[in-house]
């Protein structure tokens, strides 16, 4: 329910054939396993020993060939290499680094034309989030503040700042989808229990995902840029 928006896009940009993929902050490899089922060639680069430990255990029961590499952002090149990768997935992880430093060694990281899958966490949907749990103080300190940190998860972004820090590490933003627009509005006793809810609410998100009135909702937004 909650990446279902995510695969969906994911899984269209990389119809055609099997791509030499950088799971950057992956951790057990919830994307890079599925990823790898799929026929891609898949790199895990996370700073954890615990997760890529369980990673190695998660590909080893699927009997597929991920490699875990120990590393962050700041090593990112050494670790993998220069222009080694087609598509580098950056899932939750700007939140809690410098984002441009991030995005410059993704880009070297990748191939002209290469792709970048991001997934960040939104600003207006954090403002809400606070809001409605009538922490008016923390929504009010997130509402324009580019460099406000959350001290539980970090950063949050809207479109336009994301868009403004892609084009000085020369990507070219191709798609934009809100991420849970209505997932975490919907009390989860209702999905629980109604039949057919959990499905129901799947379309619906699928159905809003690139709707640009809706993304202000999104509690992440996932962006697709290629490398120019």
């Amino acid at each position: 329910m909650r990446t279902a928006v995510v695969w969906d896009a994911l899984e269209a940009a990389l119809a055609g054939g099997p791509r030499d993929v950088v799971d950057l902050g992956g951790g057990t490899g919830g994307f890079a396993v599925r990823l790898a089922e799929s026929g891609h060639r898949v790199r895990v680069v996370d700073p954890s020993p615990d997760a890529l430990a369980a990673l190695a255990r998660r590909a080893k029961e699927a009997d597929l060939d991920v490699v875990g590499l120990q590393g962050d952002v700041t090593d990112l090149v050494d670790v993998v290499g220069a222009g080694s990768a087609d598509v580098v997935l950056c899932h939750g992880v700007l939140e809690v680094v410098d984002p441009s430093l991030a995005l410059a060694r993704i880009g070297e990281v990748l191939r002209p034309q290469g792709l970048l899958s991001l997934v960040v966490g939104q600003r207006h949907a954090a403002v809400l989030a606070r809001a409605m749990a009538g922490h008016f103080q923390q929504a009010l300190g997130l509402l324009d503040d580019q460099s406000a940190v959350d001290g539980r998860t970090g950063r949050r972004f809207t479109a336009g700042e994301l868009e403004a820090l892609l084009a000085p590490a020369g990507f070219v933003p191709t798609a934009i989808h809100g991420v849970r627009v209505f997932a975490d509005l919907v009390p989860a006793a209702l999905v629980d229990i109604e039949p057919g809810a959990a499905a129901a609410l799947v379309e619906l998100e699928r159905a809003v995902a690139d709707r640009a009135e809706y993304l202000p909702l999104a509690t992440q937004l996932h962006l697709l840029a290629t490398r120019g």
